[in-house]
């Protein structure tokens, strides 16, 4: 908004000019996000916690630390982030910019998704919300109008095609066949990153970290120096998402403030679905899907700990690890809450950086 009200006043150059400039409109959105959490953060942990009463219900097979320690932790702290982020990237953002809305409507699609399922888990004070079929269906329909959307906003060339990291010559045409691939990864990193929401402040650092990766991909392939230096793809129009991005850090650093362990607060599937469906829709629309995997290789193996721990209990009746997912089995082992979180924020940052490498590998 910011853009369009200031910019005609910025010819000639000046201080207005700034606002024609991505990265100091990210600067601007980053830290409008952050004050949101700091203003607002604690009345609505306070309103959460007098509607909820008694707090998000924990689960009976978890670890039974969590029923002592985290009883009466009020849950759906995601709408925190979700209205940091909003105002932030509506505020600072370029409304002409189909990539910004297309990443925003999976975003807040998931959000009431999450919201709706951590609506009937507090109402009913069980652990079983919105049934998995519908969870689904209205997931993987949100993902369908947005790999549509990014087929049609990108270009010909590209459109309809998967890139690959290290033989960036090679474009695989799958025609209308990325319609269900793009589907696939939104969906699953949407459902990746919420399996990940287990431990106090264990999501969201890593969820900053792979979009602040995501972010400077979105910047670089958006500009033709950078992508003809790097040798990537150029994709016109993506470089604003870098605000989008900027908006999400600021908003998680607000919410890890009352997040950190004890946290005050849970993110709930609220924040989660819909974190985890803005870095999916970021990476269709970047052409970065298989980058991805790696800078989001956390929330891949959490999500594949729970998917082989299923497969083979079925099968043979025993368990692969202690629980599932994998920073249960920690927590089994003896690991203290704090020490999984910290090392797992570790290997949040070693994948960014493999992931980052792949810009200038060939």
């Amino acid at each position: 908004m910011l853009h369009f009200l200031l910019t005609p006043f910025s010819e000639g150059g000046g201080v207005f000019n700034l606002f024609n400039y991505i990265t100091f409109r990210a600067g601007g959105a980053f830290f409008t996000a952050l004050l949101f959490g700091f203003l607002f953060g604690r009345p609505i942990i306070d309103m959460l916690r007098r509607m909820q009463k008694k707090g998000q219900p924990i689960r009976e097979d978890g670890p039974q630390s969590h029923i002592i320690a985290k009883a009466g932790t009020p849950t759906m702290g995601g709408v925190m982030v979700l209205g940091a982020l909003l105002v932030s990237t509506l505020l600072w953002g370029r409304w002409d910019n189909g990539y910004t809305w297309m990443v925003l409507f999976v975003t807040f699609c998931f959000g009431s998704i999450g919201f709706a399922d951590d609506f009937l888990k507090v109402a009913k004070f069980n652990t079983k919300g919105v049934p998995g079929r519908i969870r689904l269906a209205a997931g993987f329909t949100t993902a369908l109008i947005a790999a549509l959307w990014a087929m049609y906003l990108q270009p010909d060339e590209l459109s309809g095609r998967l890139a690959f990291p290290i033989f960036k010559n090679l474009l695989l045409n799958l025609s209308w066949g990325f319609l269900p691939f793009a589907m696939i990864v939104i969906v699953g990193a949407a459902n990746a990153v919420n399996l990940t929401d287990g431990l106090d402040g264990l999501a969201i650092m890593p969820v900053m970290i792979a979009a602040g990766t995501l972010g400077i991909i979105a910047y670089a392939v958006g500009r033709t120096d950078f992508t003809t230096y790097l040798d990537v793809h150029y994709v016109p129009g993506t470089g604003e998402i870098m605000v989008f991005v900027a908006a999400l850090m600021g908003a998680g650093l607000g919410f890890l403030w009352y997040n950190a362990p004890p946290a005050a607060v849970f993110m709930g599937d609220t924040g989660s679905l819909a974190l985890g469906g803005a870095l999916g829709a970021i990476a269709v629309a970047t052409k970065h899907e298989i980058v991805l995997a790696i800078v989001g290789g956390l929330f891949v193996v959490e999500a594949l700990s729970v998917i082989i721990q299923v497969f083979w209990f079925k099968r043979t009746g025993r368990r692969v690890f202690l629980m599932a997912p994998i920073h249960h089995h920690f927590e089994k082992k003896g690991w203290a809450e704090p020490t999984i979180v910290i090392r797992f924020w570790i290997v949040s940052v070693i994948l960014a950086l493999i992931g980052l490498a792949t810009l200038k590998l060939r």
